[in-house]
């Protein structure tokens, strides 16, 4: 595997980094957001997305029958990185999640309802997998989907139950919903499901995190989807949310931002004083640093060997080529490197700055004007979204090394 990009990835990276700096607009990049500012929850948000889109820069790794550009994977993580280190808005769900699904295993008529819209960003998507009593264990969902027709003669679903965790859900149009179609059964009995969030039967109710950002519980009494709206086959679901979850743990927790804290945290060190000497002759502390700075070329590292799967299997499948697996191993190896990396490096900022780290963000006083207190909220819950740490570990254990279920 090569750690290096090619000159017209280098070209590319650098069009980019030209088109970012041309664009410094706070109401669009907020690095102090953490992963959180990949969400596009504003009007200035949706607007810079539609601009990537009209570049063609949504649909880099989409086929061309479907608007894209039949691009290698590794471009769509140079721009997902680039965005995120400036803590701009990211392309991971709509595009990746969402549209890539649709492209596997949509219908005809979702692929043109919904596949312009994203490639334009005229849509925004909610994600619905976790509930009270399944959270990284998303196939003991239990929001209850049965058969129903209604009086004017559609058939379809309707819905009754809860979902919680959903970070998008108060702004966004839709909602990509995994339901119990079949309660005789675990793994095959969840279908996944398109629904509109404004439609009459949903409830949404904020929940504002550690990291002073909203996300919601959404509530479901009697509502009806369409037929139409299944993604896949009924009961299949959860091989699609599977699948799917290997890009949002990839796409949604990019490295960039945790190196940019490291670099931060480094500037700090090298002219910073405590009791009139300098931090940089700390001895603990320049290993520690020594340690983070190799643990982050690991993780780029890890990133880069699931580029490198990932175009394989896309690679193959454009071959018609079966039998090809997502790379799910690999996806779980970043995530649970990359997450608990961010928390060592949130740690050691809180540690090293001392007393005057725990001031809030953006308090010019404050060591690095109060990131690491920011930092020190966010990055737990990046160890849990798109499955917590000890999911990740299971998967590594289970799919990476043979290790039996009950090991």
């Amino acid at each position: 595997m090569d750690f290096e990009f090619s000159e017209d990835q280098m070209a590319f990276a650098a069009e980019v980094e030209d088109f970012l700096d041309a664009r410094p607009d706070p109401d669009v990049f907020d690095p102090t957001r953490e992963n959180m500012a990949q969400v596009v929850d504003t009007p200035a948000r949706r607007a810079f997305m539609r601009e990537l889109g009209r570049r063609g820069w949504l649909g880099l790794t989409w086929p061309a029958e479907y608007g894209g550009d039949d691009g290698e994977g590794v471009y769509e993580y140079i721009l997902n990185e680039a965005l995120a280190e400036r803590g701009g808005p990211q392309i991971g769900k709509g595009v990746g999640i969402i549209g890539k699904t649709l492209i596997a295993h949509g219908s005809d008529k979702l692929k043109a309802e919904f596949l312009p819209k994203i490639l334009d960003n005229e849509v925004e998507f909610a994600i619905g997998y976790s509930e009270p009593e399944a959270g990284s264990d998303a196939a003991a969902m239990r929001l209850r989907a049965e058969r129903h027709t209604r009086s004017d003669g559609a058939t379809g679903w309707l819905l009754n139950g809860q979902k919680t965790w959903t970070t998008s859900a108060h702004f966004a149009e839709w909602y990509w919903v995994g339901a119990r179609t079949d309660p005789s059964t675990k793994h095959m009995g969840i279908t996944l499901m398109l629904v509109p969030l404004d439609q009459e039967g949903i409830t949404v109710r904020g929940i504002w995190t550690m990291g002073d950002e909203r996300t919601n519980d959404v509530f479901f009494d009697d509502v009806f989807v369409s037929d139409d709206y299944v993604v896949g086959e009924v009961n299949h679901g959860f091989r699609y949310i599977s699948q799917a979850l290997d890009l949002e743990r990839f796409t949604m927790f990019a490295l960039s931002p945790i190196r940019r804290r490291l670099d931060l945290l480094t500037a700090y060190v090298r002219g910073a004083e405590r009791d009139g000497e300098p931090l940089r002759d700390d001895p603990r502390i320049r290993s520690r640093l020594a340690n983070l700075h190799a643990e982050a070329e690991a993780a780029r590292g890890l990133g880069l060997k699931f580029v490198a799967e990932s175009m394989k299997v896309e690679e193959a499948a454009r071959r018609g080529a079966e039998g090809f697996q997502p790379p799910t191993v690999a996806a779980s190896e970043y995530k649970l490197f990359a997450t608990e990396l961010s928390k060592r490096l949130a740690d050691a900022a809180m540690d090293i700055a001392g007393p005057g780290s725990q001031l809030r963000v953006h308090t010019d006083e404050a060591p690095m004007r109060g990131r690491s207190e920011s930092t020190y909220r966010y990055t737990v819950l990046d160890t849990i979204g798109g499955g917590s740490s000890e999911i990740q570990k299971n998967i590594i254990a289970r799919r990476g090394l043979g290790l039996p279920k009950n090991f």
